[in-house]
């Protein structure tokens, strides 16, 4: 199911959500402009290889001078290509405004950033000796999901689901429709475990939607944290 928009307007123009959005495409316009060894090179200094911390085979990185964790940060910037990029800053688009809206600015790009670098922990503790640099900015965005769901839970969201060929429209509560994301995200990641990577980042979902969970509240402004 694919979120087409939400029914709850911005009660004012989201300066922090557009922000992060804008950070995001200028990274993805200078990964367009890379040729493939390039953006490969890209990937890997800035994408988060978590093998590169896994101290059981690598015993000398707390004493190493080159290692930078700078990757659990710089990862949540990246985009493999037009699809993942889209796709993303859609969701953020949707469901963003509204988050920031009950923070304000500052504390929802901070809570971002947390759910962003919790996801990228969750990621390396479960994939540790993964080699492939795990991209993307929907770790955090599964954070400010969480917390969407939690302040509109009965907001609509209109989805479109496929049937072949032919687009289904309908409305769902947003608890339905990201209580479903999650739970596909856990079963996905479950199924994960023990196996080749899948291209998906599945735990860094479950990552920063938990911390989403667990921290959303302590960003609100005073008048909504009794919500």
């Amino acid at each position: 199911m694919f979120p087409i928009r939400d029914t709850i307007p911005a009660q004012r123009f989201p300066i922090m959500n557009w922000l992060i959005i804008t950070a995001n495409t200028a990274v993805f316009i200078y990964e367009i402009r890379l040729n493939d060894q390039q953006l490969s090179t890209f990937f890997n200094t800035f994408g988060l290889i978590p093998a590169h911390y896994n101290l059981f085979t690598h015993h000398d990185l707390l004493t190493s001078k080159s290692l930078s964790f700078f990757p659990f940060f710089t990862n949540m910037f990246l985009h493999s290509g037009w699809l993942h990029f889209i796709l993303n800053m859609w969701v953020l688009i949707i469901f963003g405004d509204n988050v920031e809206n009950r923070m304000g600015s500052l504390k929802y790009l901070l809570f971002y950033i947390i759910c962003g670098l919790s996801a990228s922990i969750m990621h390396f503790m479960l994939n540790i000796n993964s080699t492939v640099p795990a991209l993307g900015a929907s770790g955090a965005i599964a954070g400010v999901m969480a917390a969407y769901m939690f302040l509109f839970p009965f907001a609509k969201v209109l989805v479109m689901f496929p049937i072949i060929f032919i687009p289904l429209f309908f409305e769902l509560p947003s608890f339905i429709y990201i209580g479903l994301w999650f739970l596909s995200q856990l079963w996905s990641g479950t199924l994960s475990v023990g196996s080749k990577s899948s291209g998906i980042a599945f735990w860094a979902h479950i990552g920063g939607f938990v911390a989403g969970v667990f921290l959303y509240k302590a960003f609100l402004k005073k008048k909504y944290k009794q919500i």
